[in-house]
Order: structure tokens, then sequence, then C-alpha cells
């Protein structure tokens, strides 16, 4: 009987042992797979930020450089391609990174022909509301930077948490998928050529 008492308390003791340790790897990985989706939130805010300043800069250089239609309707364009991509954060994986980035980087690339066609127009150029919407778009660019680099640290502690020994059998069970990276676009490797 004592032996039966024993072992019965045993096996209760291993299953308390064995509930808490899947519930507090369970628990670990949704706190993380939070902290991944709201870091990306995050990136997705600042992106916003950037696009919600294009038209005000837009409008400004139109009052300049009315017959740079192409360059302006380039930017709006892009502007639109890239708020219309959008990634749920439950399923996110490198190609829906990809295809966001490939976007946002569309955006860039004409943000870029358009500050370059300010730089031919000098009342433009000394114009205070370009000026400040130039320097909250170099704020905006900076904080993307930030923002993205947070969201990698976030999803490489995920990684790293779900992929763990014991973790990774709980995270295979419970459906815990491996988040992806932003990388650098292609090309970015290469210096840019400078020639005068």
């Amino acid at each position: 009987m004592k032996k039966g008492l024993i072992a019965i308390g045993v096996i209760i003791i291993l299953i308390i042992i064995v509930y808490s340790s899947v519930k507090g790897s369970y628990n670990g990985m949704v706190a993380k797979d939070e902290a991944v989706s709201a870091a990306w939130s995050q990136v997705e805010n600042v992106y916003q930020r950037r696009a919600d300043l294009i038209p005000n800069l837009v409008n400004t250089v139109k009052g300049y450089a009315a017959h740079e239609r192409e360059t302006l309707e380039g930017v709006i364009e892009a502007r639109a391609k890239a708020i219309s991509v959008t990634i749920d954060p439950s399923k996110m994986d490198a190609e829906a990174i990809a295809k966001f980035q490939q976007a946002q980087d569309g955006l860039s690339a004409a943000l870029g022909r358009l500050i370059a066609v300010a730089e031919s127009y000098p009342d433009l150029k000394a114009n205070q509301n370009f000026l400040d919407l130039q320097a909250q778009l170099e704020g905006t660019e900076n904080r993307i930077t930030v923002e993205r680099q947070k969201f990698n640290e976030t999803a490489r502690d995920y990684n790293t948490y779900i992929r763990s020994f014991p973790r990774n059998i709980f995270a295979g069970m419970f459906n815990f998928d491996k988040r992806a990276y932003f990388e650098a676009s292609a090309g970015a490797e290469k210096a840019p050529e400078v020639k005068f």
C-alpha cells in the first residue's frame, strides 16, 4: 500500500513538473511571438509616417516644378504601391518581408529622384516648408533603420527561444514557426559611385 502511494506521488510530481515546463515554455513563446508582432507594427508605423509626409512634399515641389510631372507621378504611384503592401504578423515569412521591402525600396528610389529634381530649383531648395519636410523625411528614414534593427533583434530573440531544446519540441507541437529578418537590399553591399 505504501509503495503504491509513493508511486502515485512520484507520478503526480512528474506530471506537475511536465505541466509547469510546457506551460512556462508555451507562455514564453507566446510572449516573444507578441513581441515580434509589436516590433513589426512599429516598423509599419514609421513607414506609414514616411508615406504620410510624401503628399505634402509632392505638393510643395509641384508648386515650383510643375513641369516635372513624370517624377511627381512616379512618387505618388510608388507611395500607393508601398502602402498597399501589408503583412499579417502571424504569417510573416522571408517572401512576405521581401515583397514589403521591394515596395518600400521603390518608394525610396522615387523619393531620391524627387529630391534630385528639387536640387535643380534654387527657390525650392530655399523654401522653408520644403526644408522642414526634407528634414522630417530624413528623420523618418533614421527611425525606419532603428525600428528595422529592433525588429530583427526581437525576431532573433524569438527564433533562438523557440529553437532551443526542449522548447523546440513544444514550438513544433504548438506551431510556433521561425520568423524572417529584414535583410539588406540587393546591391547594398556595393558603395555608390561618385563622379565629379
